[in-house]
Parts: C-alpha cells; structure tokens; sequence
C-alpha cells in the first residue's frame, strides 16, 4: 500500500471521531458498535454509528450513516473515511472492515485514491477495497 499524501494528524482525527460516533451505536442485537466519519473535500467532517432494527434487514452500517449525513449536508466528494470497531477482535482484522454495501457507496462519493481508515487495521485505498466498482454513466 502506498503512503498516505496526507497528513497523519488529520487521518488521526478523523479516526478520533469515528471512535466517538461508535460509542452511541444502536446495537441490542449485535451488541457490535461501529462508528465512522467522513472528510467531506470542502473541509467539513460528518460522522455516524449503526443503527440496527429487529428486522436485520433494515439496520444500516456506520460508514453508509457517516456518508448519506454528508450527502445530506450537500457534500458530493468526500476525501477519507475512518471506521472504528471497538468490540472487534484484533486478531481477525476482517471483523473491522467495511461491508460490501458500504464499499459500493463509498465508490460513489469517493475517488479510488481516496483514504478508508480501518481502526486497529491499517489504511487502505478505496481501489484496493472495491476494485472494479459498479458505476453507471450519469445522464446530462
């Protein structure tokens, strides 16, 4: 994996804050938190934790709460995202990282080069984590 462009302080931070967001997860069932944060290409950092639902089906991931709080906001680039699992096991580093779903939404806000911040595991380039990734051609 390449070295980050960034500085270290600011990937630090923004893991900081994931951390925070995990501890006001929604997670009865699981009793698995996860909290995430997003630096938007303007500067602004949004964050978010699961929420979970007793039909499974409809709970949703930290990191997909962190970007959807940005779109929300009017943030359309985001340049890093942090992912926090405090409850995951450190030695199954595949318990920390972001789902599927999550990986697809990030490819649709972020660039390939773009930071995932993996709490406890590394950083990774988007790329790396999706590569491939679906996308449409957008209509003019």
């Amino acid at each position: 994996m390449p070295p980050s462009s960034k500085s270290p302080d600011s990937s630090v931070e923004l893991l900081q804050t994931a951390q925070r967001a995990a501890a006001r997860a929604y997670c009865p069932y699981s009793e698995f938190p996860v909290g995430a944060a997003v630096l938007a290409a303007d500067g602004r950092v949004f964050d978010g934790c699961n929420v979970e639902n007793a039909s499974y089906g409809i709970a949703i991931c930290a990191e997909r709460v962190a970007l959807f709080n940005a779109v929300a906001a009017g943030a359309r680039k985001i340049e890093r995202l942090a992912v926090s699992c405090p409850n995951a096991s450190v030695d199954q580093p595949a318990n920390s990282m972001p789902c599927g779903a999550c990986r697809q939404v990030m490819a649709e806000f972020m660039s390939v080069d773009a930071e995932v911040v993996v709490d406890g595991v590394g950083i990774f380039r988007l790329g790396a984590l999706l590569p491939d990734a679906f996308r449409l051609q957008r209509r003019h």
